[in-house]
């Protein structure tokens, strides 16, 4: 009988001593180490602490799909290599079928040398992964592309026994990324250890994505199915940093829709702008300020206090978040120009009263337009529509409409502008070319003002001559009728 015999010479008693305490030591190796239990806000007394206490690095299992080499010392008809099926158990010589799924590269050691202790005496068994199976792994919630994943398990290190598994942040990256609903404080990873029994652990992903903390991101195991929720109230700060991180993959394009105080409100598609980080397609995603960009730019009738941004989550529920653009331009608040997904609606509302120094300061707003349509009728050289920049104050509108027609256009004139709740107002302001821009003598314009330029006296009194007796008579008659007024005033 072949195997490991007893002998008197202490040479070989010694070998298989240190045998012996070698296999003790690799033994210890694949004992798990502890891990502490991660406490957030400890010593603040306004915040209730709460414990996340996260899983220690668990050996491996095997399972079907894993190949395996057994070798027992001095016994090769008796060392094999397998692949483990789909049953979960494997054949040996002379021992026949075991049951190996969800056994430790140890505890199989342990079965195989007890086994094989009946045939030979103190048999000495290694066992080696030659190579580990994928693991199957699942992902649900706010991720683009929710469902279940198949992902390979590297290994190397010396003898091939160091193996990698899938972290949490792969597999959310393998499924598209986050989502901006999603809270990455409260992922969940349900593993399920022995048939019937489940574990919940409980990840806090921004902690990682904040802090570093790599102790959050942790590695999976075959059969674990992650859950990333739905976040209820979440910062715009918070918001805005999942949408620059690395978890956040958008789509290209992404279709929106404005809405609202805006220049041409409708649907867009924003293309997603900046330079793509390593080997994925993540980027700088669009912000609220793009869509309104993209949509022509805020009349100046809008209420960037209270933009409304409209978006539903994977569940098909819909979050309402209220965006002041006004402390980004008066406070540099970054975070109010928020991150969008596909089908999120930018609703920007009309103001109920309008401030003239804040309009004036929103029309030099990178969201405001470029341009403004002005339309000036009567008695200008070109009437009709003028493209002005914004701040253009009344008289410079004239001017870009050619400026007043010669002694026909009276130097008063009207300026109509519609308000916010439909109704029209008319402004008559006298206009003086060498004045500076005033809120009530040379008033700044609005988008789509109107200016109506009249005619003059000496107009009027010229159509009529020309319509009684035409020609150059009748403006020579209205030349002298000029003069004649001319010496009354």
């Amino acid at each position: 009988m072949n195997g490991v015999i007893a002998s008197d010479c202490p040479q070989q008693v010694c070998q298989s001593v240190a045998r012996l305490i070698l296999l003790v030591l690799i033994a210890f190796a694949y004992i798990p180490s502890g891990r502490a239990e991660k406490t957030t806000a400890e010593n603040s007394p306004s915040v209730s602490v709460q414990t996340v206490t996260l899983p220690m690095e668990e050996a491996y299992t095997l399972g079907s799909g894993d190949r395996i080499a057994i070798d027992i010392f001095q016994s090769p008809e008796y060392s094999t290599e397998q692949t483990i099926p789909v049953d979960g158990t494997i054949s040996l010589p002379l021992v026949g079928q075991i049951y190996v799924e969800g056994k430790t590269i140890a505890q199989l050691t342990d079965t195989i040398s007890g086994l094989y202790a009946r045939i030979l005496r103190r048999p000495l068994v290694t066992m080696r992964l030659i190579s580990p199976r994928p693991v199957e792994l699942s992902i649900a919630g706010e991720v683009n592309r929710p469902g279940p994943y198949t992902i390979n398990v590297d290994i190397g290190g010396s003898g091939g026994t160091a193996l990698r598994y899938p972290t949490l942040a792969e597999l959310i990256l393998q499924a598209g990324g986050i989502t901006l609903t999603a809270d990455v404080r409260q992922i969940q990873i349900r593993r399920v250890q022995h048939p019937g029994i489940e574990k919940i652990i409980t990840v806090d992903l921004l902690d990682f994505l904040q802090n570093g903390d790599r102790s959050q991101n942790i590695s999976l195991r075959d059969g674990d199915f992650v859950s990333v929720p739905t976040t209820t109230q979440s910062p715009l700060s918070e918001t805005r940093q999942l949408g620059a991180g690395v978890l956040f993959i958008p789509e290209k394009p992404i279709l929106i829709a404005v809405v609202g105080a805006v220049s041409r409100p409708g649907t867009y598609t924003l293309i997603n702008r900046g330079e793509a980080i390593a080997d994925s397609a993540a980027s700088k995603p669009p912000t609220v300020t793009l869509a309104i960009q993209e949509a022509g730019g805020i009349k100046p009738t809008a209420d960037i206090r209270n933009i409304t941004l409209r978006r539903f989550t994977q569940s098909g529920q819909e979050q309402i978040i209220v965006l002041n653009l006004w402390q980004l331009l008066k406070a540099g608040d970054i975070s109010q120009n928020a991150f969008l997904q596909d089908g999120d609606t930018v609703i920007v509302p009309e103001a109920p009263v309008i401030n003239p120094a804040e309009v004036s300061l929103l029309s030099t707003a990178t969201f405001s337009p470029d341009i403004m349509n002005v339309y000036v009728i009567g008695e200008v050289v070109q009437p009709g529509l003028v493209e002005v920049p914004p701040t253009t104050p009344l008289n410079q509108a004239i001017l870009a409409a050619g400026g007043f027609e010669r002694n026909r256009a009276r130097r008063t004139v009207n300026l109509i502008r519609r308000n916010p709740d439909g109704t029209v107002k008319r402004h008559k302001i006298e206009v003086d070319f060498a004045r500076s821009a005033d809120e009530q003598l040379n008033p700044i314009l609005y988008n789509n003002d109107v200016i109506v330029v009249r005619r003059s006296d000496f107009a009027h009194v010229t159509d009529f001559l020309d319509d009684l007796i035409g020609g150059s008579r009748a403006l020579g008659l209205a030349r002298l009728f000029q003069d004649f007024l001319g010496l009354l005033d």
